[in-house]
């Protein structure tokens, strides 16, 4: 299961080529930039899900399978060629020739690269088009057993499935800009997918499948605006780019010939969501269960991955190319212990109140009970493995940095089989659709396990003594944060009501258990805050040092 698109450099991109010299201040500033609009973005994704999920319902009819077929199937494609493999070989490219051939010879790349990447995904999406009845009986096997569920998902998939050029023209001139250091447009523009989704969504008649239409075509006109507000942007930067006939051309075989083992890596990566996937469509409701949950959890990593991606990981580029170990170690103990301090609160607070958690954002219209459960039950085993998706991500670029794409290729394959013996062993053994999610997470670990362990070993990193203490500290606060808000789920029927009750006083006769979950979130928070200080798993000193980098100081 994956989000629909939010576009950020990939780790690949940034960890293989450092960025053009800048002060420290202005990179600071763009990175706030391109976070800030990332958290914007994220918050009208989840306004999206929210309407979509009470719109569309779960279990109830076919309605949210098919439409979470939809946005998959596209997404697929999406992050192994237009954002993953392609992003990881071209940006590097057009970054490096930008900084020492000038802005001419990189523009010519990339109008070779964009005529490459729109022709292969446009013959993509026609082939896709019409054999799309058969693709859905190899993605979806459980749809064959429902007609109104499969007709829906073909159709809905044959709709949104040209986002999918869409989209990889806005990833390669989303690169362009980040490159030349504009960082406004490309963390923006995938605010546009969730504006008009929301737009199409809310006044959609025809019920749920008047809604999954609305929202399916709402996916193409977003793809087609997405990629028009790029390119204007792109034209108003200075970058002279155009049109042009597809050629081979040697510098577009060079980024080809880079892109394969990373797209092989992230084919692997998407094979474990075409075999979760393809499991949960034997469960009516299944996929939205799956598809819902992920968000959830999907929200810390991307906001922790920006923050890792584009403030941190290109220091470490920058210590392998000067061949500065104390650096590289520096810089990878700074990446592990900021992303741990972020992810494991998250991480506990998914476990500790899943249900809440769902029941409170989404249980509404035809997202019923049984939905909430459902999902909350996947939730918990997808909130075991968030700390590793992170680990991946300040792992492998890791290896980018000293030019082996092969390994982390290897282990994302590995991870690969472990999905898919575990996925079909728990789904089959009676624990279903959650069993799907404790495989994706399994998965995960073993990714994460074999990156770390291999860095070892090759003596490219090994955490010290110290982080390992500041760890545990940190593994501790979130254990204790976890408790309380498990203690407060558990707590929900003596203090709900009363909530209630004082929202009715002025005049509210809905919004307890949302209201609930806010405070709760926020006590939990506090909680993990007060423990994090009291055992010195994080500093004021650090702190300011961190505030004073913000501002463009030497700390």
């Amino acid at each position: 299961m994956s989000l629909p698109p939010e576009t950020v450099p990939t780790p690949e991109a940034t960890a293989t080529t450092p960025p053009p010299k800048r002060r420290e201040g202005g990179m600071m500033r763009s990175s706030a930039i391109f976070s800030g609009l990332t958290l914007i973005s994220r918050a009208a994704g989840f306004a999206r899900d929210v309407v979509i999920s009470a719109a569309l319902g779960a279990s109830a009819g076919p309605a949210a399978d098919a439409y979470n077929t939809a946005l998959s199937f596209p997404n697929l494609f999406r992050r192994i060629f237009a954002e993953g493999a392609f992003a990881a070989a071209f940006v590097p490219a057009y970054a490096r020739t930008l900084e020492t051939e000038g802005p001419e010879a990189a523009d010519r790349i990339a109008t070779q690269a964009l005529a490459m990447v729109a022709m292969v995904t446009v013959v993509l999406t026609i082939v896709a088009q019409l054999a799309m009845p058969w693709i859905m009986t190899v993605i979806n096997v459980g749809f064959l057993n429902d007609p109104a569920r499969f007709k829906l998902a073909v159709v809905l998939t044959q709709i949104t499935m040209p986002y999918l050029p869409c989209m990889a023209v806005a990833a390669l001139l989303s690169g362009v800009l980040n490159a030349r250091g504009r960082f406004i447009v490309s963390g923006a523009y995938p605010i546009l997918l969730n504006l008009i989704m929301l737009a199409a969504v809310i006044p959609a008649t025809g019920g749920q499948i008047g809604a999954a239409y609305a929202a399916s075509w709402a996916v193409l006109a977003a793809g087609v605006a997405q990629a028009g507000l790029c390119w204007w942007a792109v034209r108003k930067a200075g970058a002279k780019i155009h049109l042009a006939i597809p050629r081979l051309t040697p510098a577009v075989k060079a980024i080809i010939i880079t892109a394969i083992p990373a797209a092989i890596g992230n084919s692997a990566t998407q094979l474990n969501v075409f075999v979760s996937g393809n499991l949960a469509s034997f469960v009516d409701g299944g996929r939205s269960w799956l598809a819902t949950a992920d968000r959830l959890y999907q929200l810390p990593l991307g906001l922790v991955g920006v923050a890792i991606g584009i403030a941190l990981l290109p220091r470490l580029s920058a210590a392998v190319a000067s061949n500065d170990h104390e650096r590289q170690k520096t810089s990878m103990d700074q990446a592990v212990l900021l992303s741990m301090a972020l992810t494991l609160p998250a991480a506990a607070a998914l476990m500790g109140m899943p249900y809440f958690l769902i029941d409170a954002l989404f249980t509404r219209g035809a997202f019923l009970d049984v939905d909430a459960r459902a999902t909350a039950e996947a939730l918990f085993q997808f909130g075991w493995g968030v700390p590793a998706f992170v680990l991946i991500r300040i792992l492998a670029p890791a290896f980018f940095a000293r030019g082996d794409t092969k390994s982390p290729m290897r282990f994302a394959l590995v991870s690969v089989a472990v999905n898919a013996v575990v996925a079909v062993g728990l789904f089959y053994s009676g624990m279903g659709v959650p069993g799907i999610a404790a495989a994706v997470s399994a998965a995960a670990w073993s990714n994460a396990g074999l990156l770390a362990l291999t860095l070892w070993r090759r003596d490219h990193y090994r955490p010290g003594p110290a982080l390992v203490s500041r760890l545990i500290r940190i593994a501790f606060a979130a254990a204790g944060m976890g408790v309380l808000v498990a203690v407060a789920t558990w707590g929900r029927p003596y203090y709900e009501p009363d909530i209630g009750q004082t929202l009715s006083a002025i005049g509210l006769d809905r919004g307890a258990k949302e209201l609930s979950v806010i405070v709760v979130t926020a006590l939990g928070g506090l909680a993990y805050a007060v423990l994090a200080f009291a055992t010195r798993a994080v500093t004021i000193t650090e702190l300011k040092a961190l505030v004073q980098r913000g501002n463009g100081g030497k700390a």
